[in-house]
């Protein structure tokens, strides 16, 4: 197995485990745009560039910023005060 292959896939594995450990949401959200940049090399080590392409733009920056605008809209409403009505 080639080295580069090999600590790949090991940035893998010690990335996915990054975010499952991380128990905040914020800095989940972030290992894991980091953790699609570490898939995305791999993919690119196993010579697929559309597939890493792909992965770059889904699950480094997509899925982050998706799930950043949602941890947004809930601190938002959460700030709101509750109306009652009378």
């Amino acid at each position: 197995m080639n080295v580069l292959v090999a600590s790949a896939l090991i940035l893998v594995a010690l990335g996915g485990t990054a975010v499952v450990i991380c128990r905040d949401p914020l800095r989940q959200a972030i290992v894991s745009g980091a953790f699609g940049l570490l898939l995305a090399i791999l993919f690119f080590v196993f010579q697929a560039p559309d597939v890493a392409l792909s992965e770059i733009v889904v699950g480094t920056i997509g899925v982050p910023v998706m799930i950043l605008l949602a941890l947004a809209k809930l601190q938002q409403h959460r700030g709101e005060t509750p109306e009652i009505d009378q």
